[in-house]
């Protein structure tokens, strides 16, 4: 198979996968079959594209092909009861009929079977990702900077204990939504982390999960309208989604936010995340879509409110204690009151064993010293954050940074 073969498919598989998985799983009741066939489904289109072309549905042709592997599969296990009769309506083309009262996104109600109490919060949040960004083990396992033979162990212990507590695939009743609530966010908000600035590969940005991740909640919004927390999480991904088209160059390269045309944001996603923040309370996301609207609003990026920000900062340090946030609130203060005071922060970070691998916490204190005149200091960090990063993109820029050609 050639390489632009295989990136077309790997680039289809990306868009479909999650609507491929939920609705398998919607079919079989079974998450981890679900997948399986699915991956069946890839290895095919991974023979017969290249060789036929793609379809013009790519995500039909996948559930199709998955549908028909699953009717053999049933067959195999002469399990013909009606569970293989509604496989087979589905496959020759006989629809069933939609309750119209019933939430009709498959993908939604995937986030909460996946999302299931059943499971840890992490781990609900693992098995989401997995199963609805279509990221890798690995993907999954730096965005919660744990090890990925741990993160693989625990996906697979999640897809078993679904699969033995029988979790029905749907949205779940008013009752059990607040238990859920918080891990189905946080899904949505790691998904759309990945697509704005993709952990790894080739490519700064991948803006399928930021579009599914926006979708996603755009839905939850509707499905919860008296939930404030739901609106901070719209609230961010919207503004945030507003940079995209400025976040690259012709040639994808990244485009830091302080040298963004911002001529370029959508300013109808701006207005759609102001709006939600309105309606957003004081929890995590809504301080982080208020952070957001602070960018958002500065014409250029000498009038953003760093204070502002680093004051919201230092709220959201208490709501939710994290290094990752303190290291945000760093940079905020190096804007906002000279580098030294960020630097001074950074390197009170420096024992924490989460960042020990972190790529921005070097990236970040390569970019204070370089503004104190510190630029040989400064360049061992941008080659040490180059050499932790496993996106290509920011490895180029980090090491150009560090005077590497």
């Amino acid at each position: 198979m050639t390489n632009k073969a295989h990136h077309v498919v790997e680039e289809v598989w990306r868009a479909e996968a999650a609507r491929v998985v939920a609705g398998l799983t919607r079919l079989t009741g079974d998450v981890g079959l679900a997948e399986e066939l699915a991956q069946d489904a890839l290895l095919a289109a991974l023979e017969q594209w290249p060789r036929d072309g793609v379809p013009d549905r790519p995500g039909a042709w996948l559930t199709t092909v998955a549908k028909r592997r699953a009717v053999d599969l049933f067959r195999r296990r002469e399990r013909h009861d009606e569970k293989l009769a509604e496989l087979a309506r589905t496959v020759t083309g006989v629809e069933e009929q939609p309750d119209p009262d019933a939430i009709e996104d498959d993908v939604l109600r995937l986030v909460f079977v996946a999302c299931h109490p059943v499971l840890t919060t992490q781990t609900r949040v693992a098995l989401t990702l997995r199963l609805l960004g279509g990221l890798s083990t690995d993907e999954i396992a730096r965005a919660f900077l744990s090890p990925e033979a741990t993160m693989a162990q625990r996906i697979s212990r999640a897809k078993k204990t679904l699969a033995g507590e029988r979790v029905p695939f749907e949205v779940p009743g008013r009752e059990e939504l607040g238990e859920r609530l918080e891990a189905v966010l946080e899904v949505v908000y790691l998904i759309f982390n990945e697509g704005y600035t993709a952990t790894a590969g080739d490519d700064w940005i991948r803006p399928h999960l930021c579009a599914e991740a926006l979708r996603l909640a755009r839905l939850l919004a509707d499905l919860l309208p008296k939930e404030p927390e739901v609106y901070g999480l719209r609230a961010l991904l919207e503004i945030q989604a507003s940079r995209l088209g400025a976040r690259t160059d012709e040639h994808g390269d990244p485009i830091l936010l302080s040298d963004q045309d911002r001529s370029k944001w959508d300013r109808d996603r701006i207005a759609a995340g102001l709006a939600a923040l309105e309606r957003a309370g004081t929890g995590p996301y809504a301080l982080q879509a208020a952070i957001a609207a602070c960018h958002a609003r500065a014409e250029t990026a000498e009038a953003t409110d760093w204070a502002r920000i680093a004051a919201l900062y230092e709220r959201l340090a208490e709501e939710v204690p994290s290094p990752v946030v303190e290291l945000n609130r760093a940079v905020a203060l190096a804007m906002a009151y000279g580098p030294a005071a960020g630097l001074a922060l950074v390197d009170e970070l420096a024992g924490e064993p989460a960042l020990r691998s972190y790529h921005l916490l070097p990236s970040v204190r390569g970019d204070l010293l370089a503004r104190l005149g510190r630029d040989e200091e400064a360049r061992a960090e941008f080659r040490r954050a180059a050499a932790l990063t496993r996106n290509e993109r920011e490895r180029a820029l980090l090491l150009a940074r560090a005077g590497v050609s």
